[in-house]
């Protein structure tokens, strides 16, 4: 059995390993205040050409989503995301359990606009009763999105424009930022994507790491006594070092992007190779998720020798799946994929 089912399935790469066991005996204090995980940042801050950038290293994507806008919202507020965004769908109401309802606007092929978020906002302040109901208070997306497609520069200023307007912190959910960020239709740099948002995070679990995902706040805005509010959150890691070791072989030698590179570069052979067989692609994903409509009874039949995530029905005899491939994805399996459907 091959798997297409995700992009952790395996543990980590190699060198991040050969580094964790090469400094597993150092003794370092607690709490990312290792010296790893402050060099682990400070070659962040160099890669995103941010000096002033605070970053701290959580364990995973949804605490991180769930700290971060608990922490930059207030009782009253709700976050902004797409119908079809992560928070929305795939983190089991974590943002609602933290006190903050998700107030979702539709998206086209998982991205939201400036504009439908600009209508959003006017709506809700022109409503005379907007008093009596949650306020909008940041805006979410994820980059690449929850369907692989990625914002253009252009469409990400004019939402940090919007964004700016109505006074909300923009923060985009990176757990696949490399993947997105080495794609060649991508025009934006990890720098320019910093400068754009408020706040992000770069992915290391679905990048490369055992764990970890790194919160990057670009605006000397990171909340009062954060530390503290990670930790009400139980996700302060006592070994802060596990991820500060691994962010700093990620970011060293270029790793983080070298890796993504190939697991998009597999991607868009196993996308061509559906292609040239017939199939129908659901929409253009030029990332590490590839979505292929298949009928009801090949996807039965392809299920007993590959692993993909069934995504959503297309009409009585058709569904959407999903496969992704990861910096451990093999060309042998791709080739393998391709012979068997």
């Amino acid at each position: 059995m091959i798997s297409f089912e995700n992009d952790y399935s395996e543990g980590a790469h190699p060198q991040v390993l050969e580094r964790l066991v090469a400094t597993n005996m150092v003794q370092e204090p607690g709490y990312g205040s290792d010296e790893y995980s402050k060099q682990a940042a400070q070659k962040i801050r160099e890669v995103i050409e941010c000096p002033e950038a605070q970053i701290r290293f959580l364990v995973g994507g949804t605490q991180t989503n769930q700290v971060v806008i608990d922490s930059l919202l207030t009782k009253y507020e709700g976050v902004i995301a797409a119908e079809t965004g992560h928070v929305s769908v795939h983190e089991a109401g974590a943002i609602e359990y933290s006190g903050h309802k998700v107030l979702t606007i539709p998206a086209t092929d998982g991205k939201i606009s400036a504009q439908a978020v600009d209508d959003y906002c006017q709506t809700f302040y022109d409503d005379a009763n907007h008093d009596h109901m949650v306020f909008p208070g940041m805006v979410y997306i994820s980059y690449p999105t929850e369907y692989g497609t990625l914002y253009s520069k252009d469409e990400l200023t004019r939402l940090a424009e919007v964004c700016h307007k109505y006074e909300m912190p923009l923060y985009i959910d990176g757990a696949r930022l490399g993947y997105g960020l080495v794609s060649e239709e991508s025009d934006l740099t990890i720098a320019e994507l910093a400068k754009l948002c408020d706040v992000f995070y770069i992915g290391g679990t679905k990048v490369g790491a055992l764990c970890g995902e790194a919160v990057v706040f670009t605006k000397n805005n990171e909340p009062k006594h954060f530390l503290t509010q990670i930790k009400q959150h139980g996700a302060l890691l006592a070994k802060g070092r596990l991820i500060g070791v691994q962010f700093l072989e990620l970011f060293s030698n270029n790793l983080y992007f070298d890796i993504s590179r190939h697991a998009v570069e597999l991607a868009l052979k196993l996308k061509a190779g559906f292609q040239a067989r017939g199939y129908q692609m659901y929409l253009d994903s030029p990332t590490n998720q590839q979505f292929v409509v298949l009928t009801k009874t090949k996807a039965a039949e392809l299920a007993q020798k590959v692993r993909f995530s069934p995504w959503e029905d297309l009409d009585a005899e058709h569904q959407v799946v999903r496969f992704a491939t990861s910096w451990a994805t093999t060309a042998k399996n791709v080739a393998t994929l391709l012979e068997l459907i």
